[in-house]
């Protein structure tokens, strides 16, 4: 079922998270032991993050180095039909610009409709840790909007190759992301808008925010995508803090505000075991406000765990 269909159906705010595949050579059980706890909250889809290739250089005989790519987390799209197949809930790919040319993506989107899978979250992805900036694979989409277009394409019955005649459609549900406190390489936020209207006016049917930790600016985010016209759900992404290393961590790496007087509680922890503590009322409080705003869905980032997902979960729903 598309996503959008689930949302203007429920009478209610629901709830959903976001998963890692594990990494190469790890079992899918992994994955099954962070989704089984947080089954009891009925989660209406599951996003399954994808992890572009990186490329190392190996030394070799003769002093010569040889660049090698590797792909440290596969399996997104095996891992949503084993989800779907398991669990019986929507499972959504992240589709990504990087590393794909525009052929290898409609393959990859032939097969996720080969196997039932209706939803999907294109994003450009981000660069790999060998570029300052983010470079496109060659034959392959620069932006997220590209890739929005391609895949409605797919929906209309257009493929690459024009002279296909017949071609059945694709009936893919697009979701994409958005920034509260912005995109990082926008120069600002009315021109962060301003690309991520046109990705509605693309095809995308729906909005999964970054993680925030001021609702505020997820309700001021709201209100000016309003105001410039998009009018599609949109979905608060929380996480919960866990360790230390995120005071520093996350913004670096997401380019968000902690507020201060959430930092300044993370702050007086001495271990990551307290962090854990504060991080999960916080992101209590901020469900509870969120939900009494009747917002369209809860949206846990779990990074493969779910003990402090579930912790949330129960006291909020």
């Amino acid at each position: 079922m598309k996503l959008v269909q689930k949302l203007s159906e429920s009478k209610k705010t629901l709830f959903s998270i976001e998963i890692l595949p594990p990494l190469k050579g790890k079992s899918i059980q992994s994955i099954y032991d962070g989704i089984d706890p947080l089954m009891e909250f009925k989660p209406a889809f599951v996003d399954v993050t994808y992890h572009r290739e990186e490329y190392i250089y190996k030394k070799r005989d003769g002093g010569y180095l040889e660049k090698v790519s590797i792909r440290k987390r596969p399996g997104t799209v095996g891992i949503c039909a084993a989800i779907m197949n398991k669990y019986d809930v929507e499972a959504v790919p992240h589709i990504i610009c990087g590393g794909f040319t525009k052929e290898e993506t409609e393959n990859a989107l032939i097969d996720l409709q080969f196997l039932g899978i209706d939803n999907v979250l294109a994003l450009r992805g981000d660069s790999i840790k060998t570029e300052p900036s983010f470079v496109p694979e060659p034959g392959g989409h620069h932006y997220a909007l590209d890739l929005v277009t391609q895949i409605n394409q797919m929906n209309k019955g257009k493929y690459m190759d024009e002279e296909m005649k017949d071609a059945a459609p694709t009936n893919f549900c697009i979701g994409i992301a958005g920034y509260p406190e912005k995109h990082f390489e926008a120069p600002n936020l009315i021109s962060d808008l301003k690309y991520l209207k046109a990705k509605v006016d693309a095809g995308a049917e729906y909005i999964v925010t970054q993680m925030f930790f001021d609702n505020k600016k997820y309700f001021e985010f709201v209100d000016v995508c309003k105001q410039n016209g998009i009018n599609v759900p949109i979905i608060p992404g929380l996480k919960i803090f866990s360790s230390k290393k995120q005071l520093t961590a996350l913004p670096k790496i997401f380019h968000i505000d902690i507020p201060q007087p959430f930092y300044e509680e993370l702050e007086k922890c001495k271990d990551d075991k307290q962090i854990k503590e504060v991080g999960i009322k916080w992101c209590i409080e901020q469900s509870k406000e969120l939900l009494k705003a009747n917002v369209p869905c809860l949206h846990y980032y779990t990074m493969g765990t779910s003990e402090a997902t579930r912790a949330v979960a129960k006291a909020v729903f």
